[in-house]
């Protein structure tokens, strides 16, 4: 009975080893609430701000991650609102709790529609929290607002698959 056991066994085929893609060493880490940097020679510590104690901690690649105080926002890749820094609250005159789980477009419109050079705003949150592209730069109008232009770089964020815009 043993040896038919182990003969079944042997019979099936191993599973197949999935190859986990190693994020970069070059993240950068920071508070996604108040944009905090935790120090990069630290190993992995909490998952809450130790200086706000009240935003998740995130990571990103270097080019696009937020400065310390500046101005972001969180998004999913159902386009829907998942965090906003203090200086984005600001910015947008919005309270984060009040658009948490929003969409996009609560928040933001593409400015001048009818130009055909760029790629609109929801595309680029998109393919950002699928990770399908790098680092790029959009222009976003804060929806209900006429005459205000901001310029954001779009990303991946993590450790969950988010997309990060940031305004500079």
């Amino acid at each position: 009975m043993r040896a038919i056991r182990q003969a079944r066994l042997a019979a099936v085929p191993a599973a197949p080893t999935v190859e986990r893609a190693v994020a970069p060493a070059e993240r950068v880490c920071f508070c996604g609430h108040c944009g905090a940097r935790r120090d990069a020679g630290a190993t992995a510590g909490p998952r809450v701000c130790d200086k706000c104690q009240l935003g998740l901690m995130l990571d990103a690649a270097p080019e696009l991650a937020p400065r310390p105080g500046g101005a972001f926002v969180v998004l999913d890749r159902s386009l829907s609102v998942c965090a906003v820094s203090r200086a984005a609250e600001r910015l947008l005159d919005v309270y984060e709790p009040s658009v948490v789980n929003c969409h996009v477009s609560e928040l933001f419109e593409t400015p001048d529609p009818e130009r055909q050079h760029h790629v609109p705003v929801a595309e680029a949150i998109f393919r950002a929290a699928r990770g399908e592209q790098e680092v790029m730069e959009v222009t976003v109008r804060p929806a209900r607002t006429f005459g205000v232009r901001l310029r954001a770089r779009v990303g991946l964020c993590g450790p969950r698959p988010a997309a990060l815009l940031v305004f500079d």
